[in-house]
Order: C-alpha cells, then sequence, then structure tokens
C-alpha cells in the first residue's frame, strides 16, 4: 500500500534527486533576481505530475519544456519564451505572461481565465479547446494558431492578428474584436454573439454557418467573407463593406441593422432599423489572481516496506 509522504528539499530521496533536476531546469531558465516557488506531486505512476509555480519569472527560458498539467498560480511571467513548450491541460489563471513567445506551443485544453497575454505571441500554437475566458489578449499574435472549439468567451482580442487562424467551433461571444487582422481566418461555425468585430480586416475569412447575432461589424472590411449560412440576426453592419462577401443572402439582410453607408453587394438591399437599439454584453470581470503557494514542499509516494 502506498503512502503520499512529504519532504523538505533538505531530504531527497531517489524520487527526490528527479526533483532536484527539474528544479536545477528551472533554476538555469530563471534570471538571477527571478523569485519562483515550486510545489511537485509525485504519485502512482499512472497519475500524472502534477507542477505549480508562482512568484515572479521576467524573461524565463522555458522553451520545449514539459510542463504538461502545471499549474502558474498568480505568476508573473512576463516576457518568457515558452517556444513548443508542452503546456497541455496546463492552469495559467489570474497570471501575468504579457510579452511572452507562445509561438508552436501545445496549450490544448489548458485554462487562462482572466490572465493577461498582452502582446504575446501564439504563432502557430495549438490552443485547441482552451478556455481564455475573460483574458486579456490585446495586441496578441495568433497567425495559423488552432483554437478550435476554444471558449474566448468575454476576452479583449483588440487588435489581435488571427491571419489564417483556425477558429472553426470556437466559443467568443460578448469578445472585442475590434481593429483586427484576421484575413483568412476560419470562423466556421463558430460563436460570435454580442460581440465588437468593429474595423476589422476580416478579408477571405469564413463565417459559415456561424452565429453573429447581435455582434457589430461597423466598418469592417469582408472582401471574400463567406457567410453562408451564417446567422445574423440583429446584426450591426452599418458601415461594413460587405461589397465583396461571398454567400450573403436577403433575408440575412432583412435580419440585420444597416445604413446608407453600409455596402453590399449588387443584388441585396439594406435594412435599416428606426428606433432598435443593438444590445450590447458586458464581458464578465476577471476572477481575482489566485494567492502563490507559500509552501515548498516534496510530495512523494513511497511503498511500505
Amino acid at each position: 500500500m502506498k503512502q503520499i509522504v512529504a519532504h523538505q528539499f533538505r531530504r531527497l530521496s531517489a524520487p527526490g534527486l528527479a526533483l532536484g533536476a527539474a528544479v536545477a531546469i528551472f533554476a538555469a531558465a530563471a534570471p538571477a533576481n527571478a523569485e519562483i516557488q515550486f510545489q511537485f506531486t509525485f504519485q502512482d505512476r499512472d497519475v500524472a505530475r502534477m507542477v505549480s509555480l508562482g512568484g515572479s519569472c521576467h524573461r524565463c527560458e522555458l522553451s520545449g519544456r514539459d510542463l504538461t498539467g502545471a499549474a502558474f498560480t498568480g505568476a508573473n511571467f512576463t516576457n518568457a519564451t515558452l517556444v513548443g513548450t508542452n503546456l497541455r491541460g496546463a492552469a495559467l489563471v489570474g497570471s501575468n505572461f504579457s510579452g511572452s513567445d507562445f509561438s508552436r506551443a501545445d496549450l490544448s485544453g489548458a485554462e487562462m481565465v482572466g490572465a493577461n497575454f498582452t502582446g504575446a505571441n501564439f504563432a502557430a500554437a495549438n490552443l485547441s479547446g482552451a478556455e481564455a475566458v475573460g483574458a486579456t489578449l490585446v495586441r496578441v499574435h495568433m497567425a495559423g494558431a488552432n483554437l478550435t472549439g476554444a471558449a474566448f468567451n468575454g476576452a479583449n482580442m483588440n487588435s489581435a492578428v488571427l491571419t489564417g487562424a483556425n477558429l472553426s467551433g470556437a466559443e467568443l461571444n460578448a469578445a472585442t474584436l475590434a481593429n483586427v487582422n484576421a484575413r483568412s481566418a476560419n470562423f466556421s461555425r463558430a460563436e460570435v454573439a454580442m460581440s465588437n468585430l468593429s474595423n476589422g480586416d476580416f478579408r477571405s475569412a469564413s463565417f459559415r454557418e456561424a452565429t453573429l447575432n447581435g455582434s457589430r461589424l461597423t466598418g469592417g472590411n469582408f472582401a471574400g467573407a463567406d457567410f453562408r449560412g451564417a446567422e445574423l440576426n440583429r446584426t450591426d453592419i452599418r458601415g461594413a463593406d460587405l461589397s465583396g462577401a461571398r454567400g450573403l443572402s436577403q433575408e440575412q439582410i432583412n435580419r440585420s441593422c444597416g445604413d446608407a453607408a453600409t455596402r453590399l453587394p449588387d443584388r441585396l438591399t439594406v435594412r435599416v432599423c428606426r428606433g432598435v437599439s443593438i444590445v450590447r454584453v458586458r464581458p464578465p470581470t476577471p476572477p481575482a489572481p489566485p494567492v502563490p503557494p507559500r509552501v515548498r514542499n516534496l510530495v512523494v509516494a513511497t511503498s511500505d516496506r
């Protein structure tokens, strides 16, 4: 029968030596003035390793590391480098990763609720199934990223670069997508209701069977964009350039709200909504950052003899 036995760092068994090696990796990755708190859990062989990281580590070098299921708790990892890092199922809740490089990293199934990724680089990263509700993703670079099935409800993605990104089946309700560059992005079957897509570049993007109810497309460029089967109930298309869009029907336009500045394909006529305001949904408030762990214990599973 196995027990969970706690050891301080001063007392290391064979598993502890492995932990020491892991600590050495992070120590080497961290600048001299960095303060990092570790909490490792090793249990049965069939139980995944759990790593909890807190504190501050500016410009940490963690490229290519295996951090599957790691928990960054109230951490400050600004301008860190995590190129190609394995972060599947990791939790980055309430942490600050502004300016960090996640290019080609695997964040599938990661929890990123309320975290700050301002100016971060996610080029060609895998964020499929990730949950980033209320996250700050202003000016992020997500060109070619895989965001299929991800949840970005209430996220702020103002001025994000989403060129060629795959957001099929993603949830972007009440999100800010203003001023984005989303050329050739795939929003097919995505939920983008009550969101702000104003002044965005969506040329050649796909909105096939997407839900855009109540969203704002004002000032956007949609040349070559595909709207076949998209829902546009009470969608604000005032001032939007849809003249080169594909798959639009008069029925869709009749359900949306435009004005004299709306540009449509020749066969379609704009519908002006008089006395009807577009309902806006306030994005959810991000949760307060959790308190970083204070205990620096090694937890090891050992066998009774």
